[in-house]
């Protein structure tokens, strides 16, 4: 897949309104992040009191309020700081149930090793298409309310051919970004048979899914592929035209990081337990080190060392992994926070990680940044600052959503 692929528009927009005919100028922004290094300011490119000025979905313009040109629409910002949409390159988005039971346990001492993975491939199975629409829109626009403009949704919970292409014919219908994950475990009618279940997600799963598709998943631990079933599964993949992806070194150490790095997957998500052999692979390429401190925050496990990662160079990216069982959280504020508090990360390097970070874990260069061209995603904050992602965890602090140039009202509708 090349560096920078734009994707196209979803299947259906959801509740995502068109944006209104004109130009729309919202100034009187008193901090912006723009993640363009052209305006200044580091890595984030901040601004203050600036202005961007939107033309239908697209960015037209970005700069001092004091410069800004004619628009035929005004939104005041009042003070307020402004951002790009952030970038969730990593959710589950497409299941039936929950699994607050396991999770109850889990916080009374039980030790998370993926198995209730396959309780959700159960109740998955079983539901119909409007049910599992219905959840995959809710969780939607909960993560666009709280100023998540491009998300990734995976399938994997499906694990028969049917199944898992009816996933990803759903999520395409609220994201470009759909991946297949056919290889998440081995579901039980392939118990001790797992080599042929591969055959199955490289053979006709693959072909079911292809339609649908943009990414190629494996989840690459203990329990579930181990490197050579993982190999065979990115290989046929890349082969049917598909980006790759891995689960890799989230339980323990193992190969799905080097196997990230010399495939060229877009990113190793997870990335827990890691080798320096592991830190330098990530280093020398273009593999983006998707952190996913949700999972961590909901199985009380050790966090990985983002520190480590970004200090050897690593581009590394922060998501939600949002999913009934290890981390059913839709808010990359909050993971923002966790990374901050509990990863050693700047609130300048997590804010980047969640916006433009994401972008490069999904080979994007029209979202994650407000530059001219750049999609007309935006959100403004009620604070001063982008710091009070952090600084104030757990405060509803998205203000207001632009995406794709459409203001979201607070329902998110």
């Amino acid at each position: 897949m090349p560096a920078s692929v734009p994707a196209p528009a979803p299947v259906a927009p959801g509740s995502v309104p068109a944006p209104a005919p004109g130009t729309l100028l919202v100034d009187g922004i008193g901090e912006l992040v723009t993640n363009d290094p052209a305006h200044g300011g580091g890595p984030l490119g901040r601004l203050t009191r600036a202005a961007v000025l939107i033309d239908g979905d697209r960015i037209a313009w970005v700069g001092r309020s004091a410069d800004a040109p004619a628009a035929d629409r005004r939104l005041p910002a009042e003070g307020r700081a402004g951002l790009p949409g952030f970038v969730d390159s990593h959710a589950h988005l497409v299941f039936a149930g929950d699994r607050a039971g396991e999770f109850a346990a889990r916080m009374a001492g039980a030790r998370y090793d993926g198995g209730g993975i396959r309780s959700t491939v159960a109740a998955t199975r079983a539901a119909g298409d409007g049910e599992l629409r219905a959840t995959a829109g809710r969780l939607r626009r909960e993560a666009l309310r709280q100023g998540t403009t491009t998300i990734e949704i995976k399938s994997g919970y499906g694990l028969s051919v049917a199944d898992e292409a009816r996933s990803l014919r759903i999520a395409a219908e609220f994201t470009a970004e759909t991946t297949f994950l056919g290889a998440h475990v081995v579901p039980a009618e392939y118990a001790g048979r797992a080599d042929a279940y591969v055959d199955l997600v490289t053979g006709p799963m693959l072909a079911a899914a292809v339609p649908y598709a943009r990414w190629m998943d494996v989840f690459c631990e203990r329990g579930a592929f181990d490197g050579d079933q993982a190999r065979a599964v990115l290989a046929a993949g890349a082969a049917a035209g598909l980006g790759l992806r891995v689960h890799a070194n989230q339980l323990g150490p193992g190969p799905g990081v080097a196997l990230a790095g010399e495939l060229g997957a877009a990113s190793a998500d997870h990335c827990t337990h890691l080798s320096d052999a592991d830190v330098a692979v990530l280093a020398a390429g273009s593999t983006v080190a998707t952190l996913l401190p949700g999972a961590e925050f909901s199985t009380r496990s050790r966090y990985p060392d983002a520190r480590r990662l970004l200090d050897a160079g690593v581009t590394v990216a922060l998501a939600t992994d949002c999913n009934p069982g290890s981390s059913y959280t839709t808010s990359m504020p909050l993971c923002v926070a966790l990374a901050v508090r509990e990863m050693a990360m700047t609130p300048a390097e997590a804010v980047w990680a969640a916006t433009a970070g994401g972008a490069r874990a999904l080979r994007r260069d029209d979202v994650g940044v407000l530059r001219l061209g750049a999609r007309a995603d935006l959100v403004l904050l009620d604070a001063p600052s982008y710091l009070h992602l952090a600084y104030r965890p757990g405060v509803p602090l998205i203000s207001q959503v632009l995406h794709d140039g459409a203001p979201i009202l607070p329902d998110g509708g």
